[in-house]
Formats: structure tokens, C-alpha cells, sequence
């Protein structure tokens, strides 16, 4: 049972709370096994193999298998244990933040160079109503 959660009308935003940490528990030791180099190899010779030994959901494993970090997110991952996985495909941090933006690498290195994102729609849901 979900307690009241003041932040969840932030739009795009998972916050990682202990939900999600309970949630997301097994994909992260999961992603936390890809430091050890005999755990990478096993995982990029099969990775569906690699998964299937963990006792995580079937959308913790699709989100995995398609990189699909945002999936992985909703799912309980945490960034900082997913970060493990775009290492083992060795992809960098800002690889990762762009493809969870849907923009390119540049793209979203030019982005944040310029500033950032606008915080305009990204405040919470309702923040600026009159009355």
C-alpha cells in the first residue's frame, strides 16, 4: 500500500522511495552483479539466460533486453545501479541520460550546455493555477 506521496504530481518524475527500492530490488542486484567481469561475459554471450537467473518481473527483464532505461525506471530500477548496465555496453552516463530524453547524444549534450531543460511544464502538475 502506497503512502501519501506529496511528490508524485511532478511530471516525468520517478522518485526512488522505498517503493521503489522494494519494487525494483532484484533488477538492481542485477545491474550491481555487472561489476564483477566474469558476470559481464556471461550476461553479453546470453543475456536472456543472464536474466532469467534472476527472479525479476517480465517487464524488469524487457526493459533490460530493449535498454529501454525509463521502462527499467517505472519498473524500480534505481540510475545509479542501471549506470552498470550502459557500462557493460559501454555507453557513457550522458548516452544514457539522452536516450532516457529521446534525444541524441549531442542533442542532449547541446542542451545541457545551453542550460538545461525549461523548467516551464516540468514544475508540479498545478503549481501555477490562479485562485
Amino acid at each position: 500500500m502506497s503512502l501519501n506521496k506529496p511528490y508524485t504530481d511532478i511530471p516525468g518524475t520517478i522518485i526512488f522511495d522505498a517503493e521503489q527500492s522494494r519494487l525494483g530490488y532484484h533488477l538492481n542486484q542485477f545491474c550491481m552483479s555487472l561489476m564483477k567481469a566474469e558476470n559481464r561475459e556471461r550476461f553479453k554471450a546470453d543475456e536472456r539466460a543472464y536474466l532469467d537467473e534472476w527472479p525479476m518481473t517480465e517487464e524488469q527483464k524487457q526493459g533490460v533486453l530493449t535498454r529501454d532505461l525509463n521502462r527499467c525506471l517505472a519498473a524500480g530500477g534505481n540510475i545509479y545501479f542501471l549506470a552498470k548496465l550502459g557500462a557493460t555496453d559501454g555507453r557513457s552516463f550522458q548516452y544514457m541520460a539522452a536516450s532516457m530524453t529521446g534525444m541524441t547524444q549531442e542533442a542532449y549534450a547541446a542542451m545541457m550546455k545551453a542550460g538545461g531543460r525549461s523548467v516551464e511544464g516540468n514544475r508540479r502538475i498545478g503549481e501555477h493555477k490562479n485562485g
